[in-house]
């Protein structure tokens, strides 16, 4: 029981980290905080769905597995070309920006290799 409590609130924090991401960068005016900014809201709704409805659950498991590995790429898009040097380093909250990004990616996947799947039935 302990495992689904830690992948819950590891899931809820990624979840958190993803939206506050996503509003530091269109701040920022690295995104445009155009519609489709929106694509974003779908996958956290899922992994919302699978770490509240389906805790506990193989399909959980696997939701909250193949969303957290979606949410590893935003580092990697982000650390591409010129990476988070220069205008970003210098900029006002630039801390919280780099450390949000690099949090993005670490919660669910260590909580969802901590966790026992269940047995089938």
């Amino acid at each position: 029981m302990k495992q689904n409590v830690t992948l819950t609130i590891a899931s809820l924090l990624s979840v958190l980290f993803m939206t506050i991401h996503l509003t530091d960068d269109i701040v920022r005016g690295m995104e445009p905080g155009t519609l489709s900014d929106l694509i974003v809201l779908p996958i956290l709704v899922v992994q919302l769905y699978g770490t509240l409805v389906l805790a506990g659950k193989r399909s959980g498991y696997v939701t909250l597995l193949v969303v957290s590995l979606l949410e590893l790429v935003v580092p990697v898009i982000h650390m591409k070309g010129a990476g988070v040097g220069g205008a970003i380093a210098n900029s006002n909250g630039a801390f919280f920006f780099i450390w949000t990004l690099l949090a993005l990616g670490t919660p669910v996947p260590r909580s969802c290799a901590s966790c026992r799947l269940p047995q089938a039935a």
